[in-house]
């Protein structure tokens, strides 16, 4: 098994970031730099989806957890190998800290893992910030003169 996990604090609400990372996974939203998701069928645990990342190649994930406002992962299956994403969304400070973690299973995971995890997560950090600026973007007063 290999593991890694990038965690970030945003203001908005953990309602705001789920609303907000729903939105991007059933492709209603785009986050700047982010993947680009295509569901099969309602956002659901069982459903699957496909899954373009910038400038990569599409591939097909299926979503394994799913508890609105707390915690969501899917998995994806390359050969002998299980990736499985998993975000968890937890209150901070009057916003909330969300922890996006990649963890490799399967045959040679130990091997495959240290070269092919870090070349994955490499994004992380961007993703987060494209999700946290859809999260406070709607989470923000509108102004009634503009």
């Amino acid at each position: 098994m290999w593991r890694t996990e990038y965690t970030a604090d945003t203001s908005a609400t953990p309602a705001a970031v789920w609303a907000a990372f729903r939105d991007i996974h059933t492709g209603v939203a785009a986050a700047a730099g982010g993947d680009v998701f295509e569901m099969d069928g309602a956002f659901t645990v069982g459903t699957e989806l496909s899954v373009t990342p910038v400038g990569q190649d599409t591939f097909r994930s299926r979503i394994i957890e799913l508890a609105p406002n707390e915690r969501y992962a899917d998995e994806t299956t390359f050969g002998d190998v299980v990736l499985t994403f998993r975000h968890l969304f937890t209150p901070s400070d009057g916003g909330t800290r969300v922890t996006h973690e990649l963890v490799i299973t399967g045959q040679d995971a130990d091997e495959i893992g240290p070269g092919l995890g870090p070349e994955i997560s490499a994004d992380f950090p961007e993703a987060m910030a494209g999700l946290f600026a859809l999260a406070e973007a709607s989470a923000a007063p509108k102004d009634p003169d503009h």
